[in-house]
């Protein structure tokens, strides 16, 4: 299917879909097979060879595996893509697929905890360095961490959990006159909300089990290559890439596959090695979230603004951390890369500290206390003793992670009763003060229904034509 023809949400749908030419499933197979027949002699050597299409072993590919890597490959507008096993296995498939010992990483600091323990202990033990941008929005910081090493910048397009949304455009601008890649991991985003490779970056990486998914029950994680980065620019600074390779017949990847030379290294020579290969029942789950994803995404984009608007409004809350809002020094790269909403993910601080964040946590009925993101349950953490706990005190605070940050993974939930539910944590800490209760200072039924109209019951989602 043509990428310029259709909506996402026809996409999200119909993308990539290749026909059950046996029985004529309109559902894709969960093809549970370690390993696949060969027909003859000559057709098993012919595939090991490479000169014949076709699956030899579900760790270097499969038929199910292939639909989602096709369809996420389409959504994000880039030419391949690759699922693996989670969304640190995508990060880590990503960096090796570009880096080597004595390389150099230019990062945002405001990443997921996991992939910067990626960086600075799994990578830094294999020789590769990284420096932190403090502020990304100062893209003068991120030339001036640029050394004759680096060789990658890379963000987050929605971090968690301050919701500070990246300047794509500026980050990749800046990265491309270093003569390097951005990697962007679009997971809190995805691609109904944002699309990088339109704004600049060269590589899009999700934890799929998140919004892709959607419903809690799979992992995976994907890599995707834009195609757009010019490997042949700098051909010592790539020379795994642009060097003869003796499996190619004395090609190099990028004489042999052209702007498709990273995607194919780093699924033949990274993935295929290391091995972080996905179920396919995971990879069926996964194709099954991403057709309901833009649906989802817009029921969670505006339930977590009518949130983080009458979050603003209580009295106990010092701050709120969401783009969407007029309040956020973000929001004008909001509404530049946004404009379906700033997701979903975002934390607010109590004024009360720990003691008040442990009280709120613990009042509420609906949210669920866990790990997790991107869920069609609403979900409620306190970072600084959970995600950020390995932190000092002093490293949390410059970081913006307050005793009393609580992060929100707000659902598609009826917003009424999320607020409702919310309501009980404030209930509870206003019944610790001052003895008010609920009815005494919580939203009324009518205040309540006021905010429905930003999260109608039934409506249709306008497309680009």
């Amino acid at each position: 299917m043509a990428n310029d023809d259709h909506g996402f949400s026809t996409e999200q749908v119909h993308g990539g879909f290749v026909p059950d030419a046996g029985h004529g499933a309109r559902i894709p197979a969960i093809h549970m097979s370690s390993g696949f027949l060969f027909d003859d002699f000559d057709q098993a050597r012919d595939r090991f060879a490479g000169t014949e299409d076709g699956y030899t072993y579900t760790r270097l590919g499969n038929p199910t595996n292939a639909d989602v890597e096709r369809r996420v490959a389409l959504l994000e507008r880039g030419v391949e893509a690759i699922l693996v096993g989670s969304g640190q296995a995508a990060a880590t498939i990503a960096f090796l697929g570009l880096l080597q010992a004595g390389d150099h990483v230019v990062a945002a600091r405001s990443i997921y905890e996991g992939t910067k323990g990626l960086l600075v202990q799994n990578l830094g033990r294999l020789g590769i360095e990284v420096d932190f941008v403090a502020d990304q929005r100062d893209l003068d910081e991120w030339a001036r961490l640029v050394r004759p090493n680096t060789k990658a910048f890379f963000a987050e397009t929605i971090p968690n959990p301050k919701n500070d949304v990246l300047d794509i455009t500026g980050v990749a601008d800046t990265a491309h006159r270093a003569g390097v890649p951005l990697i962007v991991d679009n997971t809190l985003a995805t691609p109904y909300l944002v699309r990088p490779v339109e704004h600049g970056a060269d590589i899009v990486i999700h934890s799929a089990s998140k919004f892709l998914s959607g419903h809690g029950a799979g992992l995976g994680g994907v890599v995707v290559d834009g195609g757009t980065f010019d490997w042949s620019a700098s051909p010592e600074r790539w020379q795994h890439l642009t060097s003869p390779e003796r499996s190619l017949g004395g090609d190099s990847y990028v004489e042999r596959y052209g702007n498709r030379a990273f995607v194919v290294f780093a699924r033949d020579v990274v993935a295929s090695r290391i091995g972080p290969t996905p179920s396919p029942f995971n990879a069926f789950l996964i194709r099954q979230g991403i057709e309901t994803l833009s649906l989802r995404v817009e029921r969670h984009s505006a339930n977590a603004l009518a949130v983080a608007q009458w979050l603003e409004e209580q009295p106990e809350v010092t701050s709120v951390d969401h783009a969407g809002l007029a309040s956020s020094p973000f929001h004008d790269l909001a509404q530049r890369y946004l404009p379906r909403g700033a997701g979903s993910v975002f934390a607010f601080t109590l004024a009360g500290g720990e003691a008040a964040a442990h009280t709120f946590i613990d009042s509420v009925q609906l949210f669920s206390r866990m790990t997790h993101l991107g869920d069609v349950r609403s979900l409620i953490l306190h970072p600084a003793t959970t995600t950020h706990a390995g932190k000092t005190a002093a490293e949390r605070a410059d970081q913006g992670i307050d005793d009393g940050l609580i992060r929100l993974s707000v659902g598609i939930e009826d917003v009424a009763d999320l607020l409702r539910d919310l309501e009980r944590g404030f209930a509870a800490l206003r019944s610790g003060i001052d003895g008010e209760s609920l009815e005494a200072r919580g939203t009324s039924d009518a205040e309540r229904a006021s905010l429905e109209h930003s999260v109608p019951g039934t409506h249709v989602i306008s497309e680009e034509l």
